[in-house]
């Protein structure tokens, strides 16, 4: 007989600071966000603690009262972690640590773990080691300072370095040679997509947790690990695709996220590769997410990072069976109108209407709107391999009937 399994999840506080240029609704926005995070990474959040203030402290963040108040719970809870929305600075970190007595995470530090966690391929965990590396070595500063070997007098000379002077050479050593592990597997990797000829390729990308993976394998008849989880997914997985009789490469990418550390974007180089060498990039979005207008907005600001956003895109709207708008009675005359309120058909009729026919609106879990969703990428793909191919414009036909 099978034991039951159960999992402990660790005990963790969040905590988030609420100024002007984010208000009550915001800040419990990123909460949420980050208490998602904290599931995926393996923590129960108990409480969340907001700190209304103008400039953060710039010894512990939020202020000295409301760090009491932490300090009450964290003890009388027996809580593992706390948790800030905002990244830390390495004294920061320090000093807070010294006054909770736990252990103190930031929402790069939470990502860098998960990623950690989620790193399957040895190219994905040399990724992954490089940017905690990179995230680790301002953060050694003074953690070894009682065993410094450099002191004055006679006889008490030491060998001439400290105890932390000898960490942060072996950090800067092991950063240099990981750096040069990825610029090789670069290299091997640029050869394997040069060798994939002259296929049209196209990749999925977005925010994460928006059904790219599912939607990878309904499209490719694959089995990628899909989980609603975030950032399930961390090595770009490529797959050839045939729709109708046209064949391209289709490929699924690392998922985006607000506040993404800059240790991860250097570090996943070329896994974001694929995103910049596409032909066609599938913006996938998850309609029924509410904040789904900043999502689109913290993946448009990515691409534009590594030079993607002047590609040629199709929106993916997915999760439509999972959409849920908020109604108004009809007697109510005070209530105005807002996003939340709106039926997909009404967002259809707003910025939506500017994409125009590049924007498609499916379910890839229950397979809703996908004959269209094919036809759509049928006719993307038979354009660019006809500009690029003017001779095998009589192969393909123009409209995809049957698959």
């Amino acid at each position: 007989m099978l034991e039951k399994k159960s999992i402990d999840y660790e005990r963790a506080v969040l905590i988030g600071i609420m100024n002007r240029e984010q208000n009550e609704e915001k800040v419990n926005e990123y909460l949420d966000e980050l208490e998602f995070l904290t599931y995926t990474a393996g923590g129960e959040v108990l409480k969340r603690f907001v700190q209304r203030m103008d400039v953060p402290n710039p010894k512990t963040l939020i202020g000295s009262g409301k760090m009491l108040e932490v300090e009450a719970y964290v003890e009388a809870n027996e809580i593992g972690s706390v948790i800030f929305d905002d990244e830390l600075s390495p004294a920061q970190q320090r000093n807070i640590e010294k006054q909770l007595r736990c252990k103190i995470i930031d929402r790069t530090s939470l990502i860098l773990d998960i990623f950690a966690q989620r790193a399957q391929t040895s190219y994905a965990r040399t990724q992954v080691e490089l940017a905690q590396y990179e995230y680790l070595l301002p953060r050694l500063t003074g953690l070894w300072t009682h065993l410094e070997r450099q002191k004055g007098g006679i006889g008490m000379r030491g060998p001439g370095e400290t105890e932390i002077e000898t960490d942060r050479r072996i950090v800067r050593d092991r950063i240099s040679l990981l750096k040069k592990k990825l610029t090789k597997i670069d290299r091997q990797m640029e050869t394997q997509r040069g060798n994939r000829g002259a296929l049209v390729r196209v990749a999925l990308v977005g925010y994460t947790n928006v059904g790219k993976s599912t939607l990878m394998n309904v499209i490719s008849k694959s089995k990628v690990f899909a989980e609603n989880k975030l950032f399930a997914t961390l090595d770009t997985t490529v797959r050839k695709v045939v729709l109708g009789n046209l064949p391209f490469l289709l490929s699924d990418t690392v998922g985006f996220i607000r506040k993404l550390p800059t240790q991860l974007v250097e570090s996943f180089k070329s896994t974001l590769d694929e995103v910049r060498e596409a032909d066609l990039l599938l913006h996938v979005v998850d309609i029924s997410h509410p904040q789904f207008e900043e999502h689109i907005e913290s993946v448009n600001k990515i691409l534009a990072e590594i030079k993607s956003a002047d590609k040629k895109i199709i929106m993916v709207f997915n999760k439509i069976d999972q959409y849920e708008h908020e109604t108004i009675d009809e007697d109510d005359l005070v209530t105005e109108k807002i996003a939340k309120h709106f039926t997909i058909e009404e967002w259809k009729k707003t910025w939506m209407q500017k994409v125009g026919n590049r924007a498609l609106f499916i379910s890839a879990l229950n397979r809703e709107n996908l004959d269209e969703f094919r036809k759509k990428v049928y006719k993307e793909v038979r354009d660019i391999h006809v500009t690029r191919f003017p001779y095998n414009n009589f192969l393909y036909p123009e409209h995809l009937d049957e698959y």
